[in-house]
C-alpha cells in the first residue's frame, strides 16, 4: 500500500486528532474480512454457551464454571498488547492467519476427545487456554484493519456492520450450539473449529498487505507496546472509551453468566438459554444497524448519557427475574441499548487515532475489557453458589449508577472528536 500523509500530534490539551486517510481501499477485502469475522463470532457463540453447560454436566460446580471462563479470557489480556506491536509494524495479516489455524487445531482437539469420550479437565483447560491466547492475537491484529481497507467516511458504517454481524452471531450460534448440544455434545465444538478454519481461510485470500505506515522504533518490544497506554493516558476520548466499555463489557458478561447459572438452577436446558441468548442477539443485531442513524439524531454525548443511565433500572430488574422470557426481554433490551453508543465510540476510536498505533491502542482498549469481562464470570459463579443469582445483577446496577455519573460529566468529548 501507498505510504500515508503524516498523522496530526495531540494539540497542548491532550485532544484527539484526526489521522489522514489511507489512500487505497478494497470494498472485497472488507468483505472477506467481514466473512472471517462473522464465521468466527458465530463458531464462537455455538461453544462458548455450551462450555459451562458442559462443565456443570461433568460434575463441576458453577463456581469452576465461571473460573474456567475467567481463566481464558485472563489469558489473552497477557499476549494482546505484545501481538498488536508486531502488527503495526507490518504482520497484522500474517498473525491473523495462524491465530486462527492455531484456534482451530486447539478446539478441534475438544471436539475429538469429547466425541471419543476421554476429554478431561486438564485438557479441556489447557485447549481454552490456548485458543484464548491465540484469539487475543487475532483481535490484537485485527484492529486497524478497517482504517487500512475503507475510507474515513465509510469507517463508521463498516464498524456498525462489523458490530452487526458480532449480534447476528449472538442470534445463530446461542441456538445453532444448544441444538447441536442436544444431538451431540461434541458438535457445537466441531463448528466453532470450522469456524476458525473459515477465518484463515477468508483472511489468506484478501489481497491488501495490510501494513500500517510505521517504522520501528527501537525501543524495544515492551516498550512498544506501552506506547498505546501512553496515548490513552494522554487523550481524554480515549479515557473514556476506556472506562465505559470495560465496565459496560464486565456487567454483560456477569449478566450472561448470572443467567446461565439462574436457568440451569431452574431445570431449564441447553435450548431454553440458546432461545434467551438468541432474542438478546436479536435486540443487539437491531441496535448494531441502527446505532449511526440514532447518533445522528439524537446526537453521540446525549445517546451515551442517556443509554447508560437507561441501563441501570433494566440491570437491577434482572435480579427478579424467574424464567427463560423474563430474562429474554431484559437482556434483549440491555443489547438493544449497548450496542447505539458503543458503535459511535469504536468509530471514534478510529477516526481520531494514527493508524501506526491503532493496534495498540486497541489492545489496551480490550486489555481493560478483558479484565473485567476475566474477572466477571468468576464473581458470578461465587455469588451464585454463596449469596444468590439475584446478587450479581445488584452488583451490576450499583456499579452502572457510577458509570452514568461519570459519563455525564464527560460525554461531550464525543461530540468533540467528531
Amino acid at each position: 500500500m501507498e505510504p500515508q500523509a503524516q498523522a496530526d500530534t495531540p494539540d497542548r490539551d491532550g485532544e484527539l486528532s484526526r489521522p489522514q486517510p489511507p489512500r487505497s481501499t478494497s470494498p472485497r477485502d472488507f468483505r472477506l474480512f467481514w466473512w472471517a469475522n462473522a464465521a468466527d463470532a458465530l463458531g464462537t457463540q455455538a461453544s462458548g454457551i455450551v462450555l459451562p453447560l458442559l462443565l456443570l454436566s461433568l460434575g463441576h460446580s458453577a463456581q469452576t464454571a465461571g473460573l474456567v471462563a475467567g481463566l481464558s479470557l485472563a489469558a489473552g489480556i497477557v499476549l494482546g498488547p505484545l501481538a498488536a506491536v508486531p502488527a503495526d509494524r507490518g504482520a497484522r495479516k500474517t498473525i491473523m492467519f495462524w491465530s486462527a489455524a492455531v484456534s482451530a487445531l486447539a478446539i478441534g482437539s475438544v471436539a475429538l476427545l469429547l466425541a471419543l469420550g476421554h476429554l478431561t479437565l486438564p485438557h479441556l483447560l489447557a485447549a481454552v487456554l490456548v485458543e484464548r491466547f491465540a484469539t487475543a492475537c487475532h483481535e490484537a491484529a485485527s484492529r486497524g484493519t478497517v482504517a487500512l481497507i475503507c475510507p474515513p467516511d465509510d469507517q463508521p458504517r463498516a464498524v456498525a456492520r462489523l458490530a452487526a454481524a458480532d449480534q447476528g452471531a449472538l442470534i445463530l450460534g446461542p441456538a445453532l450450539g444448544g441444538a447441536a448440544y442436544q444431538l451431540s455434545r461434541a458438535l457445537p465444538f466441531v463448528a466453532d473449529a470450522v469456524s476458525y478454519a473459515v477465518a484463515a481461510v477468508c483472511v489468506r485470500c484478501m489481497r491488501a498487505e495490510l501494513k500500517a505506515p510505521a517504522e520501528p522504533s527501537g525501543d524495544g518490544l515492551f516498550r512498544e507496546a506501552a506506547a498505546g497506554l501512553r496515548l490513552v493516558r494522554s487523550r481524554p476520548l480515549l479515557r473514556l472509551v476506556l472506562v465505559w466499555i470495560a465496565l459496560v463489557n464486565g456487567v454483560a458478561v456477569a449478566l450472561y453468566y448470572a443467567a446461565v447459572f439462574a436457568l440451569e438452577r431452574s431445570g431449564a436446558g441447553a435450548l431454553s438459554l440458546g432461545a434467551v441468548l438468541a432474542i438478546s442477539g436479536g435486540a443487539g443485531l437491531a441496535g448494531s444497524l441502527a446505532a449511526p442513524r440514532v447518533a445522528t439524531r439524537v446526537g453521540a454525548a446525549r445517546l451515551l448519557t442517556a443509554v447508560t443511565w437507561l441501563l441501570v433500572p433494566l440491570t437491577a430488574v434482572l435480579a427478579t427475574a424467574t424464567g427463560p422470557w423474563t430474562y429474554g426481554v431484559l437482556l434483549g433490551a440491555i443489547c438493544l441499548l449497548v450496542p447505539l453508543p458503543a458503535v459511535v465510540l469504536q468509530a471514534r476510536v478510529l477516526l481520531a487515532t494514527e493508524t501506526e498505533v491503532q493496534a495498540r491502542v486497541g489492545a489496551v482498549l480490550a486489555t481493560a475489557s478483558g479484565g473485567t469481562a476475566a474477572l466477571a464470570p468468576v464473581l458470578a459463579g461465587v455469588f451464585a453458589d454463596r449469596v444468590d443469582t439475584a446478587a450479581p445483577a445488584l452488583g451490576c446496577a450499583a456499579l452502572l449508577v457510577l458509570l452514568a455519573a461519570h459519563t455525564t460529566r464527560r460525554a461531550a468529548l464525543v461530540e468533540a472528536a467528531a
